[in-house]
């Protein structure tokens, strides 16, 4: 047994209400049309599967919000905390929600990502999603008009109840 301490790896919980509060300044801070504090408690309520990453400091360091269907699951929300970027918790909350998947038995894993957004894309072609096709004015823009969404899918391996 070591004496250096090791770091705690971040810990993924199920996002409640009580969270709320952490969980909208981040999305005010990284986002121009954030979600409403309305939205995550319909999603709460809807019972979509809602997780909340915690570092070892014990801040909330990120979370997603996923619904899901028959056999797919739709991501509907996943944020890191900008002061936390591009240290691979996108990439962890996005392996806990495949692994998620498979634990539901989805098969695909459906999310919309803004046009504009080129840099969120090519990390989901990374991961393996593929463009599917676009969603006309989904999402507000700073002018006042809206703007398409690309449609991103990912094939869930070894999702499935093994009767195919």
């Amino acid at each position: 047994m070591s004496a250096v301490p090791q770091p705690r790896q971040p810990l993924l919980l199920p996002m409640s209400v009580p969270h709320l509060d952490a969980v909208l300044a981040i999305e005010a801070s990284a986002y121009a049309f954030p979600w409403s504090r309305g939205n995550f408690v319909d999603s709460l309520a809807a019972g979509y599967d809602a997780r909340v990453l915690y570092g070892d400091d014990g801040q909330i360091l990120g979370y997603f919000v996923a619904m899901a269907g028959v056999e797919e699951m739709h991501l509907l929300n996943i944020t890191v905390a900008p002061r936390v970027w591009h240290r691979g918790h996108g990439r962890d909350m996005l392996d806990a929600l495949v692994a998620l998947c498979r634990e539901r038995g989805a098969k695909q894993l459906w999310l919309e990502v803004r046009e504009s957004n080129p840099r969120a894309r090519a990390i989901y072609r990374r991961r393996g999603f593929a463009e599917m096709g676009r969603r006309k004015g989904y999402y507000p823009d700073a002018d006042g008009r809206r703007e398409d969404a690309v449609v991103m899918s990912l094939a869930i391996e070894g999702a499935g109840d093994g009767l195919d």
